[in-house]
């Protein structure tokens, strides 16, 4: 009997993708000897391949896959056999007029779940809530804390290193001002020599982040760039500092919820966004809000004060 083919398709952020890793998991455990595969954005579907839960990716935004988002388009005959090839189909996408789903039935999909597209408050955490559309077909979820499987030969971080910084989101509005880390940051540094790791994107670059902070260099403080390091790449780095206890610092963002899931230790500063609904649910994170809903009106002295009581 040939093995069952489940398909996974996730677009969305790469938090998002993260938060949906214990579903996809689920998948993967609760049906026996699956294929499974995820359509999704390049780069970050792979993060499925590196946490050992898909057998192979493709990119979702391909041309080819355009005509099924409108009524009764002609499909690519590669694009319908391959669709068709899947025993069940998991969609993330947000389908309103039913298009999408009516021509996965055009095509001869077996089974599809819709799942959810928007988070909603009170319901638990994003993770919870993007797993549990597979109670359809008896799979329900324990562990809502996504996680990268350590590979028994992963190297052993050579470089002591004291903390890695990610000083940016996918939204201005929750991230802290730079100006406060170039506070808090060396007022660390007075009590003792700091390493540390700065992980930075085109985002960051284009902000002018790295040079700014990389001016702060001096004998008690230096930088170790990581500079547009792609998503898998970044993960037996993050795994291997892990033993250490080097702590991650970042906001509500993807890169938060990958070191999260490499088994850091991590202080991270929320808001706007609910932290019930989209912190991390992984072990040894320390969350810090604002007193109101804006992340600016964090004073540097919360950040300080954890850092130096942990």
């Amino acid at each position: 009997m040939a093995a069952p083919r489940v398909l996974v398709i996730r677009g969305g952020a790469i938090g998002d993708f993260i938060l949906t890793l214990p579903a996809i998991r689920l998948l993967r455990e609760g049906i026996p000897n699956c294929h499974l595969e995820v359509l999704g954005y390049p780069g970050i579907a792979d993060l499925a391949l590196a946490a050992g839960l898909a057998d192979h990716t493709r990119s979702l935004g391909h041309r080819h896959f355009a005509p099924l988002f409108a009524p009764g388009a002609p499909v690519q005959q590669e694009i319908a056999d391959y669709l068709a090839s899947f025993n069940l189909v998991v969609s993330y996408l947000f389908d309103p007029d039913g298009y999408f789903r009516g021509n996965l039935e055009r095509l001869g999909v077996k089974t599809l779940i819709e799942c959810p597209h928007r988070i909603l408050p009170g319901q638990g955490p994003a993770a919870t809530q993007l797993a549990r559309p597979l109670e359809k077909i008896a799979l329900f979820l324990e562990h809502s804390a996504p996680h990268f499987p350590v590979p028994p030969d992963l190297p052993t971080a050579t470089t002591p290193t004291d903390f890695i910084l990610h000083p940016g989101s996918g939204s201005t509005q929750k991230t802290w001002p730079l100006e406060n880390w170039l506070s808090v940051l060396p007022s660390l540094a007075q009590t003792q020599p700091l390493h540390i790791v700065l992980i930075t994107g085109e985002a960051e670059a284009e902000r002018g982040l790295l040079p700014t902070l990389q001016h702060l260099s001096h004998t008690n403080f230096t930088f170790e760039s990581w500079h547009q390091i792609p998503l898998p790449n970044l993960v037996p780095p993050l795994q291997s500092l892990a033993p250490s206890g080097t702590r991650f610092l970042g906001h509500d963002s993807g890169i938060s919820h990958l070191a999260a899931a490499c088994g850091l230790p991590c202080t991270l500063l929320f808001g706007p966004t609910d932290p019930t609904l989209w912190a991390p649910q992984n072990p040894n994170i320390t969350l810090l809000t604002s007193p109101t809903d804006k992340l600016t009106d964090l004073p540097p002295q919360t950040l300080l004060h954890s850092l130096l009581h942990q």
